[in-house]
């Protein structure tokens, strides 16, 4: 696979002493060039435009010719590191912070280090996400829902994983005292299949209520747009993450529980392809797990610079709500971005009474472990932690 590391490095040295401005003076001056780039690497074109330079131009003078063949390695070297990029899609299913390391590897430029031209595409939800992924388009997404999709007979396996608990606030209207409160009521999900849709089983489990005889569930839209349901009446209760509950909470909405508060370890989002892809494409996967992982590091040591894209893909300027979401984001994404296994193994035992073929599955079969067991052995995780000290 294409891992460039550092860029490499033109080096031009010059040096002449000429007593008069004549040509010959100047092609006698002394003067040389380093490059750490081998003229055999390029492609024929660039090979022929060098041989123009350096042999079929003799009247062009010595100081001449080693600004126009910089000129030529530098536009060389941006062309070739262009020509071996791959682009491919990374598809993410909300605007939380969870998915902060797909935006900033893109921007930072951490996946092209890779030979990854990367582009983020937002689907709606964790049930869109799942579907798109099991399509192939796109091949790589961030989400949480890889077990349930994988009992339904997609072939999807879990590369890595950043979220081990569910950080949702509960959030209902004013008036609404207690969590009990909610029997007979709407309570409000991103749409089924995603992870507020199982957060809600967990709520309900714990409140001893059956969802849709109990409590009603009702796809409500992203951060905003649940947000906007709660004012208006349309549903009375539903999730934020650390990183959004600041909208809830200026919108005059009562916060009364921390999902995982509850205790309960589950998987959550993370990085997800399909078995088919990872055989046929193994370098490309790879190389998408170094970004992810590079990313993760990234915003840990650069804030500013996290915070910026954020506010960008999350449309928030906000300073209380990027500072909540960045000490969000520190506080829950873990740097070595391993699967849980117990919790894949809780959410089979809270699937099993719906789909019947969770109770024989195992944990092991939703995940693929290997590239970040690569990454140990190479050094990786070190790596990093020497180019993003924690400050």
């Amino acid at each position: 696979m294409f891992d460039p590391g550092p860029r490499p490095a033109i080096r031009i040295g010059i040096g002449f002493k000429p007593k008069t401005s004549s040509r010959a003076h100047l092609q006698r001056s002394e003067a040389k060039i380093e490059f750490n780039l081998a003229p055999s690497s390029f492609c024929p074109t660039a090979r022929a435009i060098l041989a123009t330079i350096i042999v079929k131009h003799p009247m062009v003078n010595c100081l001449e010719r080693l600004v126009l063949l910089a000129l030529c390695l530098l536009a060389l070297t941006a062309s070739a590191a262009a020509q071996e990029l791959k682009r491919i899609r990374i598809g993410y299913p909300s605007l939380s912070t969870t998915q902060g390391h797909i935006w900033v590897g893109q921007e930072q430029g951490l996946f092209r280090k890779y030979g990854l031209d990367v582009e983020p595409i937002l689907l709606r939800g964790g049930q869109i996400a799942t579907q798109a992924l099991a399509t192939g388009d796109p091949p790589l997404v961030n989400i949480g829902t890889v077990v349930q999709a994988s009992l339904q007979g997609f072939n999807l396996a879990l590369i890595a994983a950043v979220q081990t608990r569910y950080d949702f606030l509960v959030f209902v209207r004013p008036g609404i005292t207690k969590l009990e409160q909610l029997k007979g009521r709407r309570l409000g999900i991103t749409g089924f299949g995603s992870a507020t849709h199982f957060a809600s089983s967990i709520l309900l489990k714990h409140l001893n209520l059956e969802p849709n005889k109990d409590v009603a569930l009702i796809p409500s839209g992203l951060d905003r747009e649940r947000v906007a349901a709660l004012v208006a009446g349309i549903i009375d209760a539903s999730f934020f993450n650390s990183s959004a509950a600041p909208l809830a909470r200026k919108a005059g909405l009562t916060e009364l529980l921390q999902i995982g508060d509850l205790g309960v370890e589950v998987q959550g989002n993370g990085l997800a392809t399909s078995r088919s892809f990872i055989q046929s494409n193994r370098e490309i996967v790879k190389a998408a797990v170094k970004g992810y992982v590079e990313a993760i590091h990234f915003i840990y040591g650069n804030k500013k610079e996290a915070q910026k894209v954020f506010a960008k893909f999350m449309r928030n300027n906000d300073p209380e709500f990027l500072e909540n979401a960045y000490q969000h984001y520190i506080k829950t994404i873990p740097k070595k971005p391993y699967p849980t296994l117990k919790g894949i193994q809780f959410l089979l035992d809270m699937l099993a009474p719906q789909m019947p073929q969770a109770k024989s599955a195992k944990p092991e079969q939703f995940v693929d472990l290997s590239f970040l067991q690569e990454l140990e052995k190479e050094g990786f995780f070190s790596e990093m932690a020497k180019r993003y000290p924690s400050k």
